[in-house]
């Protein structure tokens, strides 16, 4: 076998494979390599829980914004309130 042949790999390589796996830059070995290692390390498998959270929320967000109008009419309470105190 070669030296680059590594079955386990650090926390700080299974944190950055975890960031490429969003983006589909993994290799399969690679994919592999960051399984393993979530097994035996809780902490990884809590950020790689987290960051899939995470991205779930960025690509779908649920946002509902004011409209002009009501933007408005708090605003204007606002101010009337400070000037009443």
């Amino acid at each position: 076998m070669s030296k680059d042949f590594k079955l386990f790999m650090s926390c700080d390589e299974a944190v950055n494979t975890c960031d490429k796996t969003q983006y589909n830059e993994v290799s399969l070995w690679g994919k592999i390599k960051h399984t393993i290692h979530l097994i035996y390390c809780k902490a990884c498998r809590k950020y790689s829980s987290n960051n899939s959270k995470l991205t779930k929320l960025v690509k779908k967000p649920e946002v509902d914004c004011l409209k002009k109008e009501e933007k408005e009419k708090i605003k204007n309470n606002f101010k009337k309130k400070l000037e009443s105190h």
